[in-house]
């Protein structure tokens, strides 16, 4: 694999990255440590050198058997986890975004983690009762303290990180260098305010779910059937017809290049720019050589508008309002003899 800058930052990550969440079995499902560390080993052997993981995931667990594994080259890792989600149900300080959770649930990952820094720490989700200036300081603390390379934030409206860069340059603290969301083919609604946002600031992009649960990846409309019961139940709001006809024509593609259903669809994500890195799962290694494969897959101009048109959804306002019959309010009766810059996203 090859290797790109995360955002604004420095430090240079591959262009996959693993997905944790399947590592550890005290939900009900998931990989023991040996096939875990497997996948680790598979990934690493590629070139991977991205991981992602929660303090949430299997209630730590997963935590656990990361940290056993990269402790055997703990530097070569650039290893991500997530705070937010509740950690004790009872206790209402034991989630959220505010400092006393974040103080306590990082010395948490680092024991579980067993290592004395997180390269990149996750906001897992904005929890709308934290202050931005509370949660951009703490994490700035954070990473003056060394135990915290760089920041990002997860599922959150483009409004607040867009507040808290803001807040965080004017302050001289660590800005967010990385945005986590939902993006897909069968998932777009993203493209509307929170890409144009990270690129406007400089932010990388690691989408979870590029293969929507598995839509994606051809068991569904192949014939190979969903697998165990719980994820079958789980993916049952996913099974749209429009989802299956996006899977459909992914099958399609595949077909005619040769690849797998799940290497065109996260072929189809890596095109959408540089600043892209994919988060993908695996609970066994044949899984996570397949994604991998998606980085030698290229898919034509004609292949990525077929895909483009199945999957394509409305912006809405303001974006389908400027672009209409408004441009010539806006740029008066000249407007189609200036050239307009690109614009950013």
């Amino acid at each position: 694999m090859k290797y790109r800058h995360l955002g604004s930052s420095g430090v240079r990550v591959s262009e996959i990255c693993l997905g944790t969440m399947s590592f550890g079995d005290q939900w009900g499902f998931g990989s023991d440590l040996e096939t875990s560390h497997a996948v680790l080993g598979t990934f690493a052997e590629a070139g991977g050198n991205f991981l992602d993981t929660a303090n949430k995931y299997h209630g730590g667990q997963t935590e656990e058997i990361v940290g056993e594994f990269i402790a055997r080259d703990r530097d070569y890792w650039v290893l991500a986890t997530k705070y937010t989600l509740s950690m004790r149900g009872e206790d209402p300080n034991a989630a959220g975004n505010s400092r006393k959770n974040m103080m306590r649930a990082v010395e948490g990952s680092l024991r579980r983690l067993k290592t004395d820094y997180i390269d990149l720490l996750w906001v897992h989700a904005w929890d709308f009762c934290s202050g931005v200036d509370e949660v951009m300081r703490g994490l700035d603390d954070l990473v003056r303290q060394g135990k915290v390379g760089y920041v990002g934030i997860s599922d959150a409206p483009a409004w607040v990180v867009a507040h808290a860069n803001t807040v965080a340059d004017l302050r001289g603290w660590s800005r967010f260098v990385g945005l986590q969301v939902q993006w897909s083919l069968c998932e777009r609604t993203v493209e509307r305010e929170l890409v144009p946002m990270a690129r406007a600031f400089d932010i990388g992009i690691t989408p979870w779910g590029p293969l929507h649960a598995g839509v994606l990846t051809g068991k569904y409309t192949r014939g190979e059937g969903p697998g165990d019961s719980k994820r079958a139940a789980f993916n049952e709001g996913r099974l749209t017809e429009r989802n299956l006809e996006i899977a459909r024509v992914v099958d399609a593609i595949a077909d005619e290049i040769e690849a797998s259903s799940a290497q065109v669809a996260i072929a189809w994500l890596r095109g959408q720019g540089a600043d892209v890195f994919p988060i993908t799962g695996a609970r066994k290694p044949e899984q996570i050589q397949d994604v991998i494969g998606a980085t030698e897959v290229t898919l034509s101009a004609e292949q990525m508008a077929r895909l483009h048109e199945v999957s394509k959804i409305e912006l809405g306002f303001p974006h389908d309002f400027i672009s209409s019959g408004a441009g010539e309010i806006v740029y008066g009766k000249v407007g189609e003899r200036i050239d307009l810059p690109k614009p950013r996203g």
